[in-house]
């Protein structure tokens, strides 16, 4: 069964599209790079995806199923600005998780935070920006989801922090579930991607392999996306 199928998926506000007429599936099993500049409209089509947004026309089915409860909890969603309380301990969190999501393993997460050397008797904001995201990122692939949507995960730590990021996502999913991964830094994430999608000005560019883009082009991923994007 497909995971995830768009049908003519439209956002508007106003006389302002920001998504349009977007048509796509995406299967079990696979890392796929959201690529695009920055107000292209990734962001916009994650919302649709995790019932954040409604769409002014088109459908989004997850699993067979329309966007709604039963959907939101095959999906574990990374949003690119941090939405934690600061003033709570670490641990305080992940209890919080714990309790919140039927699919939280909370030895995952205290795993991946002892081998981070991040102390969850520590308070979110006395860790650097960068324990921070990671914070963040293990509470969302400590799910045991169907469909990771994490938004911009590595746009603001810096290069060493991002392979710890990329490490910590590759270490931690089931492999019949699927990531996608909204970003522009496109060569931080090439190598562990599948499939990538390119969004430009609202409308889906591109789907397609990794392997047959790099192939057909006869270039990286990266140099395709600056030829589309004219970066």
């Amino acid at each position: 069964m497909t995971l995830l199928e768009c049908k003519g998926l439209t956002k508007k506000y106003g006389n302002f599209t920001a998504l349009s007429d977007c048509s796509l599936q995406i299967e079990r099993g696979h890392i796929i790079g959201l690529l695009g500049p920055n107000g292209s409209g990734k962001t916009t089509l994650i919302k649709l995806i995790c019932g954040l947004l409604n769409p002014s026309s088109g459908t989004v089915q997850i699993m067979g199923e329309s966007v709604g409860p039963s959907s939101k909890k095959l999906i574990s969603y990374l949003p690119d600005h941090t939405y934690l309380n600061k003033s709570m301990r670490v641990r305080d969190i992940m209890d919080f998780f714990d309790d919140f999501y039927e699919d939280f393993d909370s030895m995952r997460a205290y795993d991946m935070l002892a081998k981070l050397q991040i102390n969850p008797n520590h308070k979110l904001k006395a860790l650097s920006k960068g324990n921070q995201e990671k914070v963040q990122l293990i509470l969302v692939m400590s799910r045991r989801a169907s469909l990771y949507v994490l938004d911009e995960p590595i746009a603001g730590v810096d290069p060493a922090a991002r392979d710890y990021i990329l490490n910590i996502i590759l270490e931690n999913y089931d492999e019949n579930a699927t990531i996608l991964i909204s970003t522009h830094l496109i060569s931080d994430i090439e190598n562990i991607l599948d499939e990538v999608i390119f969004i430009q000005n609202g409308k889906l560019h591109t789907h397609g392999s990794v392997d047959d883009l790099r192939q057909k082009e006869h270039r990286s991923i990266d140099a395709i996306f600056r030829e589309v994007f004219k970066c």
